[in-house]
């Protein structure tokens, strides 16, 4: 990512962004949110989180057991966005050519064989990589370069992906057989892990209601791809002060096992967040300002962010594991104790 949010200090002037800008970009994406959620019943902290993602042009895993609409939301989002999209279903048999592409024989000029590049399924604006975990380690390692420069590299030719990109990734918790667990590296890759709950009473009455529906009406068009790249570079314009932005610094290090300063990190993790963690909870902290109608990054927004941008950063110990903690478990605690400059 390596993309910062500008610095202000507690005490000096700062520029804040355009107001109608704001405004005007904040409407566009309720919009989307509301056509989703035409769809998709209940999930809100997930539908956010996408959106989230989407804005900022970075990557999501979506996590939850079968049924709960991983993949109904991805494509409500396409369909609200109207950017291109496409799916790629990941099985153990599938190759790093399957979703890149390849160099295939064509016929050129004048009949004359030619080699050109055919261009995979991530050349798209947005894919749905579904239960990525049951792909080969090779073919996941595949999706690495993708996901961090935005290009494809194939026969030592580097090919551009449009923009905006991301790749929304769904994974099983429940069923382990037949995965391969994604690897630290390209965890540490996605900006967001989101949970999908499963539904209360009435949702799941709406939900009957709806897909029996025969006269739905489709998900409309609220956005495009242009409105996020706008939204996006407004929340990565947006003010933080030191003080903000030494708070999320603090959130990340105390998730470190060295600073042992929460006994829960001293005893159950192994290793903490990258840098990228800082930088993804401030970046997503800047949406949530955004979609708040705040106009500068907050200790709030921090907190609102902190378990989808931090949960899965962290490696755990096996009496973690055995005791039934959780990284959410972790992170809510050091939010807990970690205090800012207000409290």
């Amino acid at each position: 990512m390596g993309e910062q949010v500008p610095e202000m200090s507690s005490t000096e002037e700062f520029e804040a962004p355009d107001r109608s800008a704001v405004a005007s970009l904040r409407e566009a994406a309720e919009a989307v949110e509301r056509e989703v959620g035409e769809t998709i019943v209940g999930q809100h902290e997930a539908v956010r989180g996408v959106l989230t993602a989407l804005i900022l042009g970075g990557h999501a895993l979506l996590e939850g057991v079968p049924g709960l609409g991983k993949t109904k939301m991805v494509q409500a989002f396409s369909h609200a966005l109207g950017v291109s999209y496409r799916r790629i279903q990941f099985t153990p048999d599938l190759m790093p050519a399957d979703i890149t592409g390849t160099v295939v024989l064509v016929e050129g000029p004048e009949h004359v064989p030619q080699f050109a590049f055919e261009h995979g399924p991530l050349f798209a604006n947005l894919v749905l990589a579904d239960e990525i975990n049951r792909a080969s380690p090779r073919t996941q390692s595949a999706l690495l370069e993708a996901m961090q420069e935005g290009t494809v590299t194939v026969q030592g030719e580097t090919h551009h992906l449009p923009r905006p990109f991301s790749v929304l990734a769904t994974q099983n918790p429940v069923e382990m057989q037949g995965t391969y667990p994604l690897p630290e590296a390209q965890l540490d890759r996605f900006l967001l892990k989101l949970h999908f709950e499963y539904p209360t009473a009435g949702e799941l009455t709406a939900i009957i209601r709806r897909t029996t529906d025969e006269d739905r009406e489709p998900v409309l068009r609220s956005g495009g791809g242009d409105a996020l790249l706008e939204l996006g570079a407004l929340a990565r314009s947006l003010p933080a002060s030191s003080s903000v932005l030494d708070y999320a610094s603090r959130i990340v290090l105390a998730l470190q096992p060295a600073q042992a300063a929460v006994p829960v990190v001293a005893d159950y993790v192994r290793l903490g967040p990258s840098p990228r963690g800082a930088q993804a909870l401030v970046l997503a902290g800047s949406v949530s300002a955004l979609l708040a109608g705040r106009h500068h990054l907050g200790y709030e927004d921090l907190r609102a962010v902190a378990l989808p941008a931090l949960r899965h950063r962290l490696v755990l110990t096996f009496d973690a594991e055995r005791n039934g903690v959780t990284g959410d478990d972790v992170v809510s605690a050091v939010v807990a104790e970690v205090p800012d400059d207000a409290q």
